[in-house]
C-alpha cells in the first residue's frame, strides 16, 4: 500500500519502541533522512515464497500455491503486489512533516478462480470458468503517528472491472490496516476489509444454470449481486539483520480468514460443497535493496 516506505523507516527507527519508557519519552518527530537508511530514494523488495488457500472461492479443499513478492518505490511513485496483480500510487511521497498522506492509482489483477485446480469433483463438473483481467483504480488517505510516532491507519477502496469478458463483473473493496513497529526488525499490519460485487459476477461464480444443475447433480441457483465477503489479515516481517533500514534478506507471513456472506454464502458450490469460512496462509523469504 501506499506509505509503505514512510511505514518501514519509521517503524523500524527504534528498537525500544514497545517500552514503556519509549513511550513516554518519544518524539513525535519522524526520524529524518538520515535514519531510514535504504529507504531514502528509490528501493524494491523482492521475494518468493508459498501458500495454502481454497481451491476456488468458498471451497473446503485447500492447495499449495507460489507467492512471488514485489514492492518498492522510485521516483516517488509507490508500487506493489496486488493479488495476482500489480497497483502504483501516483502520488508521489513528499519529505513533509504532515500526519496526513493521500493514495490514489491503478491497479490490474488475474483471477483464476475456478479456472484451474478444482478439486471438488462435482463442482468440476460445472466447467472451467475463463481468466479473468481486472483493471481498476485504488484510493485512499493514510493518518500517520495516530498511537505512537512511528504507526499508521490506512482506510482506502479498490474498485475494477473485467475486461476480457470472464465475468464482465464490478468488484468495489473497502479496507481499513494498522502498520505498527514491534522493533527495529519487526513491523506487523493488520487489516479488514470486504468486498461487493455485481450481478454479473455473483452469476459468474456462484449460480447455477439448467445445463450446470444436470451434469453436476446440485441445485439450480440464481446468484444476485451484493457484499461477496468480509475478513481480516495479520501480517508480519522480519528483518534478518536485526535492523531493517540497511536492507537485505527478510522473512515474512500472512494469515487471513474471510468469510463469504449473501448469495456468495447461499450458492450450492459453498452451501452444499464447501464452506463459507476461508483461510489464506502464506509464507516466504524476501531481499530489499
Amino acid at each position: 500500500m501506499k506509505i509503505l516506505k514512510a511505514s518501514i523507516a519509521a517503524i523500524l527507527a527504534s528498537a525500544t519502541i514497545c517500552s514503556p519508557a519509549f513511550a513516554q519519552d518519544a518524539t513525535t518527530e519522524i526520524p529524518d533522512k538520515s535514519d531510514r537508511g535504504v529507504f531514502v530514494g528509490d528501493w524494491v523488495t523482492v521475494g518468493i515464497g508459498a501458500g495454502v488457500r481454497p481451491s476456488y472461492e468458498g471451497s473446503d479443499d485447500y492447495i499449495l500455491f507460489p507467492v512471488p513478492l514485489a514492492q518498492g518505490s522510485i521516483g516517488g511513485i509507490d508500487f506493489g503486489a496486488r493479488g495476482p496483480g500489480l497497483y502504483a500510487d501516483l502520488i508521489a511521497d513528499s519529505d513533509s512533516a504532515s500526519t496526513v498522506k493521500f493514495l490514489a492509482g491503478p491497479l490490474f489483477r488475474v483471477r483464476l478462480d475456478r479456472n484451474s485446480n478444482i478439486k471438488d469433483p462435482v463442482v468440476r463438473l460445472l466447467g472451467k470458468e475463463d481468466v479473468a483481467i481486472e483493471f481498476g483504480a485504488t484510493v485512499g488517505v493514510a493518518f500517520i503517528k495516530v498511537i505512537n510516532p512511528f504507526d499508521n491507519l490506512t482506510l482506502s477502496t479498490d474498485i475494477q472491472w473485467d475486461v476480457a469478458g470472464a465475468h464482465n463483473g464490478r468488484l468495489i473493496s473497502p479496507s481499513i490496516s494498522y502498520v505498527t513497529p514491534l522493533s527495529k526488525a519487526i513491523f506487523a499490519r493488520l487489516s479488514l476489509a470486504a468486498t461487493h460485487v455485481d450481478g454479473n459476477y455473483a452469476d459468474t461464480y456462484f449460480s447455477i444454470d439448467p445445463v450446470g444443475s444436470a451434469a453436476s447433480g446440485l441445485p439450480q441457483f440464481n446468484a444476485d449481486g451484493g457484499w461477496k465477503i468480509y475478513g481480516a489479515n495479520l501480517l508480519g516481517a522480519i528483518d534478518l539483520s536485526g535492523d531493517a533500514r540497511d536492507g537485505g534478506w527478510g522473512v515474512f507471513g500472512l494469515v487471513s480468514y474471510t468469510r463469504l456472506t449473501g448469495d456468495a454464502k447461499r450458492s450450492p458450490v459453498t452451501s452444499l460443497r464447501g464452506d463459507a469460512d476461508q483461510w489464506f496462509l502464506v509464507g516466504g523469504i524476501s531481499y530489499t535493496f
